[in-house]
């Protein structure tokens, strides 16, 4: 036979059992809002991975040559440098959907990581140099190109065509003249290339509107260079000059691009960190069997002279 609960029970019943049908109410509507969220933030990211597009870079450990053992760890985290590169520039390739002008991503995204490319590829061939026949020509693996996407694919698929011009009728400043036009055409533009490069000839006047970039002399404040480092060091300050020469070239190509602040973080801002790794590899390449010069990193910084 059931007793009857006193009442004070009957109300704690009654109590506790709203509180769970609330929880398992509120449970229900939690977990329905979070499964209406996940969806959308996938479809949303889903969709604007394919709007972007992906970065395709070419493969540089198929084209090394055998390795020196004493090389091969240096070698190895240049290899998954080069992975990093491409993983952070297909980020910042989503991060940045939707911002700047045409040409926005061959000069924020691809420019910078060819030149990232450029210095990580210089680093291998050095390290297997070291002890081995040093490889040659792997800057030529450096550009890399935009795949699928919206209008800067087909800028990409036009600048990698026109890196093939840079002979045509002996204009070498066909390479960037025509990306300007190509991006978002594709390569339908290139077609066009024999009459069209006539108009380069307004160049000179681009140079003279973008003015120039004047760096410090390194070679002038090095000390005595050691025999077993002059080989090195003279390559170094050889790439010291080609950087230059390619930083001025993009001032010309991009003349009238961007904000105020453009040719310092699009231009002088990479110039000086490609700067600093140079200087930085003819300092070790000194220290080796002599005093490291110290220093040098403060010759790194460039400016623009109009």
């Amino acid at each position: 036979m059931s007793r009857a609960l006193p009442k004070y029970n009957k109300r704690r019943v009654a109590v506790i059992g709203g509180a769970a049908a609330l929880a398992l109410t509120g449970a229900v509507v939690v977990n329905s809002a979070l499964a209406g969220e996940s969806s959308k933030n996938g479809t949303a990211n889903a969709n604007t991975l394919a709007s972007v597009g992906t970065i395709s870079c070419p493969d540089v450990a198929s084209q090394l040559p055998a390795i020196p053992a004493s090389a091969k760890a240096e070698v190895d985290r240049n290899l998954a440098l080069l992975n990093t590169q491409i993983a952070e520039a297909n980020k910042r390739l989503v991060d940045t959907v939707g911002q700047g002008g045409p040409n926005f991503v061959n000069n924020a995204i691809l420019g910078p990581l060819k030149d990232k490319r450029v210095s990580t590829v210089n680093r291998i061939a050095t390290a297997i140099g070291r002890t081995a026949a040093k490889p040659q020509g792997l800057e030529a693996l450096a550009p890399c190109a935009l795949n699928g996407g919206g209008v800067n694919a087909g800028g990409a698929a036009g600048n990698a065509g026109n890196q093939g011009n840079m002979g045509n009728k002996g204009n070498a400043g066909n390479n960037g003249n025509g990306n300007a036009g190509n991006n978002g055409n594709g390569n339908a533009g290139n077609n066009g290339n024999g009459k069209g490069n006539a108009g380069n000839n307004g160049n000179a006047g681009n140079a003279g509107a973008a003015g120039t970039i004047s760096c410090p002399d390194v070679a002038s404040q090095l000390p005595a260079i050691p025999a077993s480092a002059k080989a090195e060091v003279d390559r170094n300050l050889a790439l010291l000059n080609t950087q230059i020469a390619e930083a001025n070239k993009r001032l010309v190509d991009t003349v009238g691009q961007g904000g105020p602040n453009f040719v310092n973080n699009a231009i002088l801002g990479p110039l000086k960190d490609k700067r600093v790794s140079t200087v930085n590899r003819i300092a070790t390449a000194i220290g080796r069997t002599a005093a490291k010069p110290q220093g040098l990193e403060a010759l790194a910084a460039c400016t623009l002279n109009k």
